[in-house]
């Protein structure tokens, strides 16, 4: 689970990236929110937990550990593409999926908390 957390990172990083140089060649920065989130949520922070799953696979192999990686990916899309057209068409009608998506990768981040809390230990 580690490495192909690891990989699902690498294409939110061309994805935030891809996105970030748009906004320069434009000058128009109103998509800043998903830029940012889509590096932190998913290149950072996924690298980060493919990491210490790859490290220690106690954290792979536990419950808690796959409920984190589900709702992280499930959650994470859900949320920048819902804030990603809520800020383009300006359309507020869609925050309910803007925020349905951070609930759902909020929980995820939360499993990933508890898991790292219960499971890690020193050896």
């Amino acid at each position: 689970m580690g490495i192909t957390l690891i990989k699902i990172s690498a294409v939110y990083f061309a994805v935030g990236v891809v996105l970030g140089y748009y906004m320069s060649v434009v000058h128009d920065y109103a998509l800043t929110p998903v830029h940012a989130h889509i590096n932190l949520l998913g290149w950072t922070s996924l690298t980060l937990a493919g990491i210490l799953y790859h490290l220690f696979p106690v954290l792979a192999q536990s419950l808690t550990g796959k409920i984190h990686f589900w709702l992280h990916n499930i959650g994470l899309p859900i949320m920048m593409i819902g804030l990603f057209f809520v800020i383009l068409f300006k359309n507020e009608a869609l925050l309910p999926l803007v925020a349905t998506g951070a609930t759902v990768t909020s929980l995820g981040i939360f499993s990933f908390v508890f898991n790292v809390l219960k499971n890690l230990k020193a050896s």
